[in-house]
């Protein structure tokens, strides 16, 4: 059987990664990109890409079968809906949109259109997360009291574009830029999988712009109750000299804590010690969970959603309790109080 045939729209830093990705996939592979950049255009090139200057000559061919959307996070919405209306399965970057309303119309349009899309949560499958989960649910530490997800540093958490192309789109919020939207995202939406079957129902969203950026976050602190009584915090902290742990977690039966990584380095992360409460001086490591899916492996999981008709890792409904959550922080922000959530 033939690869399914991928077109790239943004081939800036995220867009060249999916390309390396897509390379080691069975069943898909990516054959052209549109940029309107010449210094992308010509990474692209070199990795035997076709070149087009503009989504619109992208989706008219009619060679391609699905598109992948890493264009910056405001244009996801229009991006997404004219590969839809051409007929073209969509895989698109996180955050799925700037908003709960228009991830809820991209899927309205994908269903009409009867068309996959998909949004690229990877982090559903790091080690840190997945090893804290095993932990929660194997029971070790009891009912569940309090979560904390952090990531802490002294520099922009979202890092740099690729610098040919407005270098620091992430830093703008007309753009989608901030933490909140960048690894929050990806936070918010490990959180409440963490806590599930509980729901969140109250929100309290702390969003300041500090040092790296004069209209979107550079500290993000996200407070959130959930329906057993169990609470959770999500903080993206880039100004900070002195990270705190990158997970704390209190159960009745102990707590456990993993250390940061100025790396990002999600094994350093998957570093999980617990110190039980019946004999703290005898604190041990918790085992790490199995690996999850890889990149490639997420890759080729929506191509056979497209081909065969199976499940795919991430498919865009289960992404709006997480679009809930980003709107709430956002709003909780400017009202100044929690939101009700249920």
């Amino acid at each position: 059987m033939s690869k399914l045939r991928l077109g790239i729209t943004g081939f800036g830093r995220i867009g060249k990664e999916h390309a390396a990705w897509l390379n080691l996939c069975q069943n898909i592979h990516a054959v052209a990109t549109a940029d309107i950049t010449p210094a992308r255009q010509s990474i692209a090139r070199a990795q035997n890409l076709s070149i087009h200057n503009h989504l619109d000559e992208l989706l008219a061919d009619p060679n391609i079968d699905a598109i992948l959307i890493s264009t910056p996070t405001s244009m996801h919405f229009d991006h997404a809906s004219a590969a839809l209306r051409a007929g073209k399965h969509v895989m698109l970057e996180k955050p799925m949109a700037m908003n709960l309303p228009q991830a809820k119309e991209l899927i309205d349009l994908a269903r009409s259109q009867k068309r996959i899309l998909s949004v690229f949560h990877n982090r559903r499958w790091d080690p840190d997360y997945l090893t804290v989960s095993q932990a929660i649910q194997s029971g070790i530490l009891g009912k569940i009291i309090n979560v904390e997800s952090r990531l802490g540093q002294w520099a922009s958490c979202v890092g740099p574009a690729a610098k040919e192309y407005r270098p620091h789109w992430r830093t703008e919020a007309s753009f989608g830029g901030g933490g909140l939207l960048d690894w929050g995202s990806h936070f918010l939406d490990q959180i409440w999988r963490l806590m599930l079957p509980a729901r969140p129902i109250r929100l309290f969203a702390q969003l300041r712009q500090n040092v790296w950026s004069k209209d979107a976050d550079d500290f993000a602190r996200i407070c959130i109750d959930f329906n057993t009584g169990s609470v959770a915090l999500v903080e993206i902290n880039t100004t900070t000299t002195h990270p705190l742990p990158r997970w704390h977690i209190d159960g009745t039966t102990g707590s456990a804590h993993s250390p940061p990584s100025p790396d990002f380095d999600v094994t350093k992360w998957a570093e999980l010690n617990f110190t039980p409460a019946n004999s703290p001086d005898q604190p041990r490591r918790l085992p790490s969970a199995p690996k999850g899916l890889t990149e490639p492996q997420i890759w080729d999981q929506f191509a056979d959603a497209i081909t065969q008709n199976t499940p795919h890792a991430v498919p865009a409904e289960s992404v709006l309790p997480t679009m809930t959550l980003l709107d709430a922080a956002r709003q909780s922000t400017h009202q100044g109080k929690a939101i009700n959530l249920a």
